[in-house]
């Protein structure tokens, strides 16, 4: 194995983080009044990741998630788990292209 080699699979993880995704998702399940809000804004901010975070009417959740491919990835798994309290029936995830337009994570409320 060469030098160049070894280097390039150090890099996969730098990459990985250095690509910036977004992913909307809507959670379905017992995801209301069980704190999905606030632990998904909280692991969000641990994690570096921007966007936003809302219940819908019809009891699901509905969220925006912005920042590095890896971060990104570990939040939407966060959603499939949610907080201890949540039961989570399905996940629809969309990957949308990054727009940067966020600066920090936020709950929002229904409008």
């Amino acid at each position: 194995m060469q030098i160049r080699d070894v280097i390039g699979k150090l890099d996969l993880g730098r990459r990985s983080e250095s690509v910036k995704i977004r992913a909307h998702v809507i959670v379905t399940g017992k995801v209301q009044g069980v704190f999905y809000r606030a632990e998904t804004a909280s692991k969000a901010k641990q994690l570096n990741v921007t966007g936003w975070v809302r219940n819908l009417p019809d009891g699901r959740v509905e969220a925006v998630f912005e920042g590095g491919e890896t971060n990104v990835q570990k939040m939407i798994d966060f959603c499939r788990r949610g907080p201890p309290n949540a039961y989570v029936v399905d996940v629809d995830v969309r990957r949308q292209e990054w727009k940067g337009e966020f600066d920090d994570f936020t709950v929002r409320y229904y409008d």
